[in-house]
């Protein structure tokens, strides 16, 4: 296998970083802020690799987590509803509104937004939509809050900062928690609500250690590793 050719900008953050050190989330935060960085304000992400076996459905991780101080992140919005619902979802400030006309839309390709919300009568017909919504994330669910009547709230919500986490196959979980200007505190505080989130999701079958590790990163930064026992109980 070739190896990975890497930026001179990666190689001298690279630098900065302490091999096998475990950090406090602070200390991440701290050190991915003073990594040379490219020119545009890169996402920092809060990454997850669990214990649980992603084949077991008992074992799913999945919920969502207001960050105190958003994610720093233009959200596009798409709602299915009709009537009073879709009038609200509009005064919230959703990107997308309507139902037969969103179908449709999406059914043409159309995949130009980052959450969708639909109300539980809608659902019947976004159910269809599966196969194209599923495979992205973009399916909405109970669980996460994006099938629900209440559309204006949920749409103010997303808008807001809160976002969704969900188990991969391949046992991991990523979370944006902010933008490289954000301070370290902001950082911080944004990724420490999501660790009480995974935290608070945990499934009631799930044996042994529940998070193998933590890493935080940025977009072209090397990934730094936080010290599980401190924020996540076994």
């Amino acid at each position: 296998m070739a190896e990975t050719k890497r930026s001179k900008r990666y190689k001298a953050a690279a630098k900065l970083a302490t091999p096998g050190k475990l950090h406090t989330i602070e200390e991440a935060m701290e050190a991915v802020k003073k990594f040379p960085a490219p020119k545009f304000d890169q996402s920092v992400t809060l990454s997850f690799h669990m214990g649980v076996d992603p084949k077991k459905s008992d074992q799913m991780v999945r919920s969502t987590c207001p960050l105190p101080h958003g994610t720093g992140k233009k959200v596009i919005v798409m709602v299915f509803a009709t009537g009073k619902a879709a009038q609200a979802a509009k005064d919230a400030g959703a990107d997308f509104v309507g139902l037969e006309d969103m179908l449709k839309k999406v059914q043409e390709g159309f995949l130009g937004f980052d959450v969708a919300i639909a109300t539980a009568d809608a659902m019947a017909e976004v159910r269809k939509l599966a196969r194209i919504l599923g495979p992205r994330g973009l399916m909405p669910n109970p669980k996460t809050g994006t099938v629900t009547d209440d559309t204006g709230t949920a749409v103010k919500a997303v808008k807001a900062g809160k976002v969704n986490f969900k188990l991969d196959k391949n046992g991991n979980i990523s979370v944006p928690v902010g933008k490289v200007s954000f301070t370290p505190q902001q950082l911080s505080e944004n990724a420490a609500a999501v660790v009480e989130a995974v935290q608070r999701a945990k499934p009631p079958t799930a044996k042994g250690r529940y998070v193998a590790s933590i890493h935080v990163a940025a977009t072209m930064s090397p990934s730094l590793a936080v010290d599980v026992l401190k924020y996540i109980k076994a």
